[in-house]
C-alpha cells in the first residue's frame, strides 16, 4: 500500500527513513514513566503525565508519516495489582487525556479506537473514551489502538471461549478452526499485522502484550526512559526495522 503522507519521498530519506522499509503497524510498550518519575524524586502519577507528550509526539508524528496503526499498551489487565490509588490517578489521567487530545485527533486525522475489557474501565474514564472513539470514528488517517485492562493470554482465552460456545451449539465443525478463524475471535479482528513492536527503558520482556500479533513482529527497545521519548527515538526505531530481514519462518530474500 502506498503510503499517504505530506513528507515527500525525498524528506524522508533526508531524515533517513527508506520509505519503502516504513513499518505499517506499529505498537510500543510504554515503560519508564515509574522509574522517571522516581529518579527525580516526583510521585509516579508524574511520571505518566509527563509521558502524556510523548503520546502526542509520537502519534502525530506516525500521523504525518502515513503509518496504518499505532498501538499502545496504556494499561494492563495485571495494573490492577498495583496501590489502589495509583490506579484512580491513572484512570483519572485517561479521562483527562481522552477530552484533552480530542483536537489533536481530529487535526491530524487519526482514529481512535481500544482493544482489552474496556467494558470494566470505571464510568468516569470509560464514558470520555467512548465519546472520544465516537468522535473520531470516520478520521481516515492513522488508527490509534488503546491497549486498556488488556493482556495477551486473556485474549486468546476469550476467543478461544468463543469458538467452543460456537461448537457446544452446533454452530461451529471443530475440525474447521484454524489460525485465520481464532483471528477473528479476537478483540480486532481488522487489526493489521503487527511489523514493529517497540519497549522503551531497556526492558525486553513482551508483558503479555499482542500475544497472537507479534508472532513475526521485529522487536527494538531502547533504554529511553518513556517521558523522555521523542521524534528522533521513534527514527531510531524505524531505521533499525528497516535494517532487519524479515523471514516469516522461511529463508528470506
Amino acid at each position: 500500500m502506498e503510503l499517504t503522507t505530506p513528507y515527500s519521498r525525498e524528506e524522508l530519506v533526508s531524515r533517513g527513513l527508506v520509505p519503502e522499509r516504513l513499518p505499517r503497524h506499529v505498537a510500543i510498550i510504554m515503560d519508564g514513566n515509574g522509574r522517571w518519575a522516581k529518579e527525580k524524586g516526583w510521585m509516579r502519577i508524574r511520571g505518566h503525565e509527563e509521558g502524556v507528550t510523548s503520546v502526542r509526539e509520537t502519534t502525530e508524528e506516525c500521523a504525518r508519516l502515513g503509518l496504518d496503526q499505532l498501538t499502545l499498551y496504556a494499561f494492563s489487565s495485571e495494573n490492577w495489582r498495583r496501590p489502589e490509588m495509583e490506579v484512580k490517578l491513572l484512570m483519572k489521567l485517561l479521562a483527562r487525556y481522552v477530552v484533552e487530545e480530542r483536537p489533536t485527533l481530529m487535526r491530524n486525522n487519526v482514529r481512535l479506537t481500544t482493544i482489552g475489557e474496556t467494558a470494566t474501565l470505571p464510568d468516569e474514564a470509560r464514558q470520555p473514551l467512548l465519546e472520544s472513539v465516537d468522535l473520531c470514528r470516520n478520521n481516515t488517517g492513522l488508527t490509534l489502538c488503546l491497549a486498556l485492562n488488556y493482556g495477551g493470554r486473556q485474549e486468546i482465552v476469550g476467543a478461544v471461549k468463543r469458538l467452543a460456545r460456537d461448537a457446544a451449539a452446533g454452530r461451529l465443525d471443530p475440525e474447521t478452526v484454524d489460525e485465520a478463524l481464532l483471528a477473528r475471535s479476537l478483540y480486532q479482528p481488522d487489526m493489521p499485522p503487527l511489523d514493529l513492536l517497540i519497549r522503551t527503558a531497556g526492558e525486553y520482556r513482551v508483558s503479555n502484550f499482542l500475544l497472537w500479533q507479534i508472532s513475526y513482529a521485529e522487536i527494538w527497545t531502547t533504554p529511553v526512559l518513556w517521558p523522555e521519548f521523542r521524534i528522533p527515538h521513534l527514527y531510531e526505531g524505524l531505521k533499525a526495522y528497516a535494517q532487519r530481514r524479515r523471514r516469516f519462518g522461511g529463508l528470506g530474500e
